[in-house]
């Protein structure tokens, strides 16, 4: 009987602890997301444009991407819980620094301290599940560990409008540096000091030099192509251009873009789930995830053309689509490009058991430098040729994506 509450109060501290690594997650993603509903505002405070400033945020992904496998190698030697709490400590830093920026380079140096500091805000509760989950269940808890990760975007669309519009868009980095201190209270009193893996003794060099060997390979090849654009199409257009089209193109305030993205946001943490269960159903993976992400890139088309005095404006005979137009694309967008997971299970069946851990690596990889390219490459296309300029680069890079990836995977090659 005491062997059966022994278990029982070891999983619920380990579910505590994973919930307080979550929330770390969770205020990563909250992080991420802030310019989306405050660029106009940050830009007009440094007094550059904001297709500029746009360009200039892609710094957080860039670094993002780059730290992640030296995290990924620092959790193995000292474990998460050491590991967890300095991100976390420099996670409050970053946001500090991000929130009293007085201009681009002050700014930039924020964004570059939070990229690194959250990059590993995912990998420290997979980290813990893994090592002390059965299979079954770590695939129920990296969902939800995504879940809820998601809800930091959630809280960036309306609960942060309303802050933004009444306290001004540095109260969204204090409030997240004052979340920091929180979630790292939790990992503090809750997550177990573990003895450190020495699973890999190689320099992160040439940790980093074989993940990217592995992911060039043409075995990988195809689905890295669709990775590189497949997160990157929805983290910007959540992250970045979804306020500046509702509010700039389609004339909403801030809080009501707030709400369309909050809708999209809630796709996002739905989508999966569907995907998933449509995955178990059909079998048929590569047709799931080459079809999702093709019709992503034609919903954000139709998004584009809606534009005034674009095609389907035009064929409506509208001077420009209504926002609800909108509202319902933004929602169809985030259940199509939910089916990002399903490279991760693809990756794993294509390699040998051995390097799996790297190939995953290279998908995720993939996954941010996708989104740290995009974002620089949209700032640049927003600057040339305005907004529905950037839905349709988006929409064409997915779709080139989807072809790449349907060519590497094809049974003959």
């Amino acid at each position: 009987m005491a062997t059966n509450d022994d278990a029982g109060t070891a999983t619920r501290a380990l579910i505590f602890a994973l919930l307080a690594l979550a929330c770390g997650h969770m205020l990563s993603t909250l992080l991420r997301t802030i310019p989306a509903v405050s660029l106009d505002l940050m830009a007009a405070d440094f007094h550059i444009e904001p297709q500029a400033l746009a360009s200039l945020t892609s710094i957080y992904p860039f670094a993002f991407a780059a730290a992640q496998i030296p995290v990924g190698a620092a959790m193995d030697r000292f474990g998460v819980r050491p590991v967890s709490l300095s991100l976390l400590a420099g996670t409050v830093v970053g946001a500090m620094a991000s929130g009293f920026a007085t201009g681009a380079a002050s700014f930039a140096a924020g964004q570059f301290m939070l990229g690194v500091a959250t990059s590993g805000m995912l990998m420290c509760p997979m980290t813990l599940a893994a090592k002390q989950l059965s299979a079954a269940r770590f695939g129920l808890w990296s969902g939800a560990i995504l879940s809820i990760g998601n809800i930091g975007m959630l809280l960036s669309s309306s609960p942060l409008a309303f802050v933004v519009d009444a306290y001004g868009w540095r109260a969204g980095f204090w409030m997240s540096a004052a979340g920091g201190v929180a979630v790292a209270l939790a990992v503090f009193a809750l997550v177990p000091q573990q003895p450190a893996e020495h699973k890999d003794d190689s320099s992160p060099l040439s940790q980093m030099i074989e993940v990217l060997r592995l992911g060039l390979s043409r075995p990988l090849r195809g689905l890295i192509a669709l990775a590189l654009v497949s997160l990157a199409t929805s983290l910007v257009l959540r992250g970045l251009w979804g306020g500046p089209w509702l509010m700039d193109v389609k004339g909403l305030s801030r809080v009501e873009a707030g709400n369309q993205l909050g809708a999209f946001t809630l796709a996002m943490i739905a989508g999966p789930l569907c995907i998933g269960m449509i995955d178990r159903r059909l079998g048929r993976r590569r047709a799931l995830v080459a079809v999702t992400h093709m019709a992503g890139a034609l919903l954000l088309a139709l998004m584009a053309l809606g534009a005034p005095h674009y095609a389907v404006s035009v064929l409506f005979g509208v001077s420009v689509m209504p926002p609800q137009y909108d509202l319902v694309l933004f929602v169809l967008i985030g259940l199509a490009t939910s089916a990002q997971p399903l490279l991760f299970g693809m990756s794993r069946q294509l390699v040998d058991a051995q390097v799996a851990g790297k190939a995953l690596a290279a998908v995720n990889l993939a996954f941010f430098l996708g989104a740290a390219l995009m974002q620089s490459v949209t700032g640049a296309v927003a600057a040339l040729a305005g907004l529905p300029a950037v839905l349709l680069f988006m929409a064409a890079m997915l779709a080139f994506g989807v072809l790449i990836f349907l060519t590497y995977t094809s049974p003959r090659s």
